[in-house]
């Protein structure tokens, strides 16, 4: 049987563990910290990119295959463990775009569902609505999904399948290599032998690459989020305005997001943007001025090129396969990019083509010190 070193307790790991243990393979998942516990605990759980038609065809092909894979996946691991993830379809309004027309022409060519939708009767469904807004698109179809549960549920599933053994706690100093393979791992509990290493620790994932002297371009962009508690039937749809969105769950709860930040690894909450994120809570939905505030948190997204992953195995290191680099999209594309990644190790036909995700020319040298 072989054995395959996952390295990164997020959805990544999880569902590329999960992907890998159902065809056979032995599987290690470590994880440095919690598991579960960085970028997509802390995320919005939007089941698409923000402004899906800004992105490249790269990132809409994995987006697009994801979302008809998520209602699936939800009401199997609900099913299977009891933990609901709660994939809902609440549809989502954009309001005042800039670029409404090329949002409408990228839905035409896909055919997709986008509806421009006037002022009174976006008031008339969602009444909680701020009214300082002159127009507004909306797609039907698109879904979120309450991520701490999604990680949970997954979590549940792996505990009870023999394949696989999830280990917190553990973290990766360096890569083996024996006669230019990857083989394995130093950890900090010992050595991790196994016949490939699959690399999905997000913004954490450049730093094992350079103890092999190769340049991953994922650095950490830091996003913070607040969370209200509302009645359950307060607001029925998600909206995103002036970059900002709130999400609503199905208890109430409402998520609002997100701030863009590079300061490195620093994951402290901050006043000033709890400060801009409250106003702009305010302004997209009035009623939440008198609503508590019962969380606010921030996370580190793997920020990549144009938020395109790397998926595939290192050319110069065989043995060593990378999931990561999704940047803000981690959630939504992670069922496309696990099961590309296995397609790839499997020899499978690709669900999508895999060329630009493949680490091939997309990485740099530097010494190793």
């Amino acid at each position: 049987m072989a054995k395959a070193l996952v390295v990164g307790g997020g959805v990544i790991g999880l569902l590329t563990a999960r992907l890998l243990g159902e065809q056979g393979y032995q599987v290690e998942l470590v994880e440095r910290g919690s598991l579960a516990c960085e970028a997509s605990w802390a995320g919005g759980g939007i089941v698409s990119p923000l402004y899906p038609w800004r992105y490249s065809e790269a990132v809409g092909a994995l987006a697009g295959w994801s979302q008809g894979y998520y209602p699936a996946l939800g009401d199997k691991l609900r099913r299977g463990t009891g933990i609901d993830p709660e994939v809902r379809c609440t549809g989502l309004y954009w309001l005042d775009l800039e670029d409404e027309d090329k949002a409408l022409d990228w839905a035409a060519a896909l055919g997709k569902e986008m509806l421009r939708v006037d002022r009174q009767k976006v008031m008339s469904r969602i009444p909680v609505l701020g009214g300082r807004f002159a127009r507004a698109l909306y797609m039907p179809d698109l879904a979120n999904v309450r991520n701490p549960r999604l990680l949970q549920a997954l979590q549940g599933a792996l505990q009870v399948d023999h394949n696989i053994s999830l280990v917190s706690g553990m973290s990766v100093d360096r890569l083996l290599v024996e006669r230019g393979r990857v083989v394995g791992a130093k950890t900090s509990s010992g050595t991790v032998t196994a016949d490939c290493v699959v690399l999905a620790a997000g913004a954490w994932s450049g730093e094992l690459l350079q103890t092999l002297g190769l340049n991953l371009p994922v650095e950490p962009v830091k996003g913070q989020m607040i969370l209200y508690k509302q009645e359950p039937d307060f607001l029925s749809a998600m909206v995103l305005a002036k970059g900002r969105y709130a999400i609503p769950r199905k208890d109430g709860h409402i998520l609002v997001g997100s701030t863009l930040e590079h300061v490195g690894f620093d994951k402290t909450p901050t006043d000033e943007a709890l400060a801009s994120l409250k106003a702009s809570a305010e302004e997209l939905l009035p009623g939440l001025a008198d609503a508590p505030i019962v969380g606010h948190w921030a996370g580190l997204r793997p920020g990549s090129p144009e938020g395109v992953p790397f998926i595939g195995e290192v050319p110069e290191y065989p043995g060593l396969w990378l999931n990561c680099g999704h940047y803000r999209n981690g959630l939504v594309l992670a069922p496309a990019s696990c099961e590309l990644l296995k397609n790839l190790m499997l020899g499978e036909e690709p669900i999508v083509d895999p060329t630009p995700y493949s680490p091939a020319g997309r990485l740099g040298w530097r010494p190793i010190a």
